[in-house]
């Protein structure tokens, strides 16, 4: 398979940018830009950075781009895109914006780029230097990969990252390197089609990726999980030829053997067509992206072990494909969870909390004592927030505030939404200790619930980013396909566990 996406040798340059050797220079340009610190840009372009302004075609607004000549600098073209309000700088801004440039540049066939880092107050310049890199990674991303020809453009190869502060870019660089990665990583998979990605496709993928991260992974197959009783795993996984697998991964860095086990659990069909409870035939193409959530875990976990950070971290992601074959789950049937707790399925389309069920079981098992869990779960949730947003739920409410806090300083779009315990009631079973859904109402509410009944007495999160996952309309910073969701946010907590492990 051709490569789909490449990585980028960044390195940090603190010296004058006019001195550098790079094919394209990414400036980003503000709406009120004035460019008093970036003396000689304009005669640098002939006097058309100013004259594109004055004639109103260039104006700052967010993601417009400006190609031109240039005529010093070190390089050949000025990419100038559009940052909008210097006001609205933000890192989650510089990501975009640098993605929109290194687009630009890999379509012109400029493998060199340089990307300037604007004046931004001192507390800000690590932020805005680690997204400007994470950006021109992800803009380093093809998911044409199945073409027959291959990536239409050629591939940005070498950043230089031109700030004053070098200081603070430099651990900005990494980790901004590091989480582009492994986004692009966790979109690969995503894209990749049905017939491909299997559940025993998806372990090989995650044993190599782990291999390459030095993170320790283990893979449980269908009798490993048939020992440990995982009878809603399984249950889902009847209906198809393809057997189960639990995908485990542990970072466990040296010297820390105390404090908080961070547990990420992450939805891994593969497949999901509904199974007897079959879904309408448009758009069910899209169901090879609802292992989403178990890409964005193995994305996650990778990263965190090549940043190192001085947290436990399990990431779990149970895998099957959901198909309507002779020995499927029927509605009416009731399967009894890891847990010992029983399930009536009213709806075999209503899975994925099941094979979470059983993972956060197993999470709990393995030490955990926080707990994630992310899927593309409800269309429920796409009607509440929409298909940018992800829909956090959590208990306590101390937990889910420092699960959203993490998802805003990654950038990454998050509106917290109810758990109210009466609404138990609507997935009452008159012969189960439950049944798989509530309903059509509170449909989100209802599904996360569900999985809350397998969290136990922990900090529980659960992310629903069955919108965000998938892009279905090209942006400047996007193409159409898998976008990444939920890596960054599960990087970020992790990052940050030094200031939530005491509550």
């Amino acid at each position: 398979m051709p490569s789909v996406h490449q990585p980028v040798v960044v390195r940090i340059d603190g010296g004058r940018p006019e001195n550098g050797q790079v094919d394209a220079w990414i400036v980003p340009v503000f709406e009120e830009d004035a460019f008093v610190d970036l003396p000689g840009l304009d005669e640098a372009t002939g006097g058309e950075l100013s004259a594109a302004r004055t004639r109103a075609e260039f104006k700052g607004k967010a993601f417009e781009v400006l190609a031109c000549p240039l005529r010093a600098w070190g390089a050949r073209y000025l990419i100038a895109v559009g940052a909008g309000a210097r006001a609205a700088w933000t890192g989650a801004q510089a990501r975009r914006v640098a993605t929109v440039g290194a687009l630009a540049a890999r379509s012109r066939r400029l493998p060199r780029v340089g990307v300037l880092c604007r004046p931004c107050p001192s507390d800000q310049v690590a932020s805005v230097v680690e997204s400007l890199v994470e950006g021109v990674y992800l803009a380093n991303y093809d998911g044409a990969a199945r073409k027959s020809e291959g990536p239409a453009q050629s591939w940005v190869s070498e950043l230089v990252m031109q700030t004053a502060d070098t200081a603070a870019a430099r651990q900005a660089v990494a980790v901004g390197s590091v989480v582009g990665e492994f986004t692009n990583q966790a979109r690969e998979l995503v894209n990749e089609p049905g017939n491909i990605l299997t559940p025993r496709e998806l372990a090989e993928r995650a044993t190599a990726l782990a291999g390459a991260a030095s993170l320790p992974i283990e893979v449980l197959d269908d009798d490993a999980i048939g020992r440990l009783g995982m009878g809603l795993l399984q249950g889902v996984a009847r209906g198809s030829k393809e057997p189960p697998r639990v995908i485990v991964l542990r970072h466990e860095p040296a010297g820390v053997t105390a404090g908080p086990v961070l547990a990420f659990i992450g939805k891994g069909i593969t497949f999901d067509s509904g199974g007897i409870s079959i879904k309408p035939a448009e758009n069910m193409d899209k169901m090879k992206g609802d292992m989403a959530g178990g890409a964005a875990v193995i994305g996650a976990m990778c990263a965190i072990a090549r940043l190192n950070l001085p947290v436990r971290v399990l990431g779990i992601v149970p895998a099957t494909e959901n198909l309507p074959g002779g020995n499927a789950m029927k509605p009416g049937d009731v399967l009894t969870s890891a847990a010992g707790k029983t399930v009536e399925v009213l709806n075999t389309d209503a899975e994925g909390r099941l094979v979470l069920g059983d993972g956060l079981w197993y999470a709990r098992r393995l030490g955990a004592t926080h707990l994630v869990d992310v899927a593309t779960l409800t269309g429920a949730c796409m009607i509440a927030l929409g298909k940018t947003t992800t829909g956090l739920f959590a208990a306590p409410e101390s937990w889910g505030a420092t699960v959203l806090a993490a998802s805003e300083r990654a950038g990454e779009r998050t509106w917290s939404m109810p758990v109210f315990e009466d609404y138990r009631e609507l997935f009452r079973s008159d012969i189960a200790d439950f049944s798989n859904t509530g309903g059509r109402y509170g449909g989100a509410i209802t599904a996360a619930l569900f999985i809350k009944e397998f969290a136990g007495d922990l900090p529980w999160a659960h992310l629903d980013i069955a919108g965000p996952a998938w892009a279905e309309e090209a942006k400047p910073y996007q193409p159409k396909g898998a976008t990444g969701a939920a890596v960054r946010t599960l990087v970020e907590l992790a990052r940050a566990a030094g200031e939530w492990a005491g509550r």
